[in-house]
């Protein structure tokens, strides 16, 4: 699941297991704040890290936050070496800013982290002249779009698989957020939060499907884990490779605080409990059951409150840490 429904809200979530509440992180008070995430963490290791977005330099605010993040470099509009291949809109098209990020990424030192945010499968939802009327149109707007972006991303594992760090990388995929389906079961506070988290690696030894719920926040610390990190961190997710850790995630509806856990998902307003679903059975979330299964209310509202409780905390402390 997706920790919010912007883009803004990605980024400290995937890269600092950071969630972003009624308040994107980047643009809350607490923006500088001091935190731990995945570049600054690894920086002690040896590793050189990268952040690569194909928008103008200063857009969303991600250049700034890549620095907080402790990035080394950024790559944005910039930094790219062929305006052609403006979009008109927002940047540059995703299939040759990935092959810019692909073999960028072949001149950097070994170890090194690097993260690309692609833009294309925004609206308006155009693709290049070139590639009109090549990949499948439907009833959303965006589907081909998500064609051309998948074969941009295909284009990038072709060049990225014959370069010699390529076997050696543990690759990561997901998405920033939700756009707009055509499907109802996606049209709710459960549905249009629902995104791909996909660990890769190229030995095949990442294989199958984990039924459990994941969220954006647990990338940061089941990447370190996989890594072998010792040393501690702060972060609001959990390991996804711990099978003894708890599965659960969170995030708000505008001002709908809610969380999911094993088959169901509780909405709070103003801290009270006004939504309870089993998600799993009912994906279309009809069924309230908020004043029927009261253990299971209790029991996510308490945790919900933790988390409200313990996030607020440590932002207005500038806690985010190890100290």
């Amino acid at each position: 699941l997706a920790n919010g429904k912007k883009s803004i809200d990605a980024m400290p979530s995937i890269l600092a297991s950071l969630p972003s509440l009624e308040t994107p992180y980047i643009i809350s008070h607490y923006a500088n704040n001091t935190i731990n995430a995945l570049p600054g963490l690894l920086k002690p290791l040896g590793y050189y890290s990268a952040f690569f977005h194909g928008a103008p330099n200063g857009s969303m605010g991600f250049d700034s936050f890549a620095r907080m993040a402790g990035f080394d470099d950024y790559f944005g509009l910039d930094q790219y070496p062929d305006p052609k291949d403006f979009d008109g809109m927002w940047g540059v098209w995703d299939e040759p800013f990935l092959t810019f990020f692909a073999n960028k990424l072949g001149t950097f030192r070994q170890p090194f982290l690097a993260s690309v945010f692609t833009i294309s499968s925004h609206h308006p939802f155009k693709v290049p002249k070139h590639y009109e009327n090549r990949f499948p149109k439907g009833p959303a707007p965006i589907l081909e779009v998500i064609g051309y972006s998948d074969n941009s991303l295909r284009t990038f594992f072709n060049i990225a698989s014959r370069q010699p760090w390529f076997k050696n990388t543990l690759f990561v995929i997901t998405a920033d957020h939700t756009n707009e389906s055509v499907r109802k079961e996606f049209q709710n506070n459960y549905g249009s939060y629902s995104i791909p988290i996909i660990f890769y690696r190229p030995d095949g030894e990442l294989q199958g499907f984990k039924h459990k719920i994941a969220q954006q926040i647990d990338i940061m610390p089941s990447v370190l884990s996989y890594l072998n990190y010792r040393g501690e961190f702060i972060a609001f997710g959990n390991n996804l490779f711990d099978e003894t850790k708890e599965s659960f995630a969170f995030n708000t509806a505008g001002s709908t605080y809610q969380i999911f856990k094993q088959d169901y998902m509780l909405e709070m307003v103003e801290n009270k409990p006004v939504g309870l679903y089993n998600f799993k059975t009912d994906r279309l979330l009809e069924t309230n059951l908020v004043n029927k299964d009261t253990l299971v209310r209790k029991d996510l509202e308490t945790k919900l409150k933790a988390i409200i409780q313990t996030y607020n905390a440590r932002l207005i402390d500038n806690d985010l840490v190890v100290k």
